[in-house]
């Protein structure tokens, strides 16, 4: 199934920028713009703003769009309604979809971000040709997608995937979201940084304490993957276990959907580079009975920073019932 007659629009809400991309029939990306994501109190209405605002002009570069898709960090319940979101102020219970579709002046499709990089990496990314997906976006937290059987998984509620709060060690360091020990304190952009400070603090890391002179409470995942791959012993071994954490929640994963392919997205995920290898092995060595099973593959997502705003382009066309149809080239 494919739209004719003009662009389909999508645009993904990040923690500091709206990225919007206007896409054609072939799902090629004819024009992004950007938009700081605005932050404090109001920020519902301010976002629903820049969102409008984004649109217009990408439709004033390209003409008119016949439908349009916004992801969005956060818990999204059926209807656009966007029950609680990291990065946003005011957002409990706040009807997205609503204020989105008044704004533009037609109907506005909303899902979670993550879900809407599972869409476009199903359909035109890495894991094109599956019917059984995982994706998982290493950003600062981690988001996720489930395709099951051909199919998106949103749950009951549509608050299915959100891996990230896999709880994997009870006594772990506390999460924002208020337990501890979930799989985001330790496979995620923060995670790294967690698992970065832990070693700072023992006299390990002495490259990466000097970019912040000294400090150990400003070490963020940057640093650490700023120096990776550059022959330190010390960032390598830190990045293995890293790489260890993450396959970690890719085994409880596999052990409940069993996947044919899990996508590695975000930004982190964008920068693991050889350690994909690293985390492939790990996956290996901790799932249950490896030789009597077909393995996952496990594979990095190909389109970028871009995903989230594709998929949220593809949203309005898709349905829980069947995979969309792209032609492509």
């Amino acid at each position: 199934m494919t739209s004719r007659g003009g662009p389909r629009i999508g645009v993904d809400v990040g923690g500091t920028k709206c990225l919007a991309v206007a896409i054609n029939e072939h799902c090629e990306v004819i024009f992004e713009c950007r938009r700081p994501t605005p932050r404090g109190v109001g920020s519902i209405e301010a976002l629903v703003n820049v969102v409008a605002d984004a649109v217009d002009e990408i439709e004033q570069s390209v003409g008119p769009s016949v439908s349009t898709g916004v992801g969005v960090p956060g818990l999204v319940a059926d209807g656009g309604v966007l029950r609680a979101a990291p990065n946003l102020d005011e957002v409990a219970d706040a009807e997205i979809g609503h204020h989105l579709s008044h704004a533009v002046g037609r109907q506005v499709t909303v899902d979670n971000d993550a879900t809407c990089g599972a869409l476009a990496e199903w359909q035109v990314g890495a894991a094109q040709g599956s019917s059984d997906v995982a994706f998982i976006s290493l950003g600062t937290g981690i988001g996720g997608g489930l395709i099951s059987n051909g199919a998106m998984q949103r749950g009951k509620h549509g608050y299915a995937a959100e891996f990230g709060h896999m709880m994997i060690d009870p006594m772990g360091p506390e999460c924002p979201c208020g337990q501890r020990g979930c799989w985001e304190r330790y496979a995620s952009g923060s995670g790294l940084a967690y698992l970065a400070q832990q070693r700072a603090r023992q006299g390990r890391l002495g490259r990466i304490v000097e970019q912040v002179s000294g400090n150990v409470e400003l070490i963020r995942s940057e640093h650490v993957l700023s120096i990776s791959g550059q022959d330190d012993d010390e960032t390598e071994d830190l990045m293995c276990e890293f790489a260890r954490w993450i396959a970690v929640g890719l085994v409880n994963l596999a052990h409940v959907v069993d996947p044919e392919v899990m996508v590695l997205g975000g930004g982190v995920g964008a920068s693991l580079g050889d350690y994909v290898e690293t985390v492939r092995s790990a996956f290996s060595e901790l799932i249950y009975q490896p030789q009597q099973r077909e393995l996952p593959g496990i594979v990095l997502a190909e389109l970028g920073e871009q995903a989230g705003a594709i998929g949220a382009a593809l949203l309005p066309e898709f349905t829980g019932d069947f995979a969309l149809k792209v032609e492509r080239r």
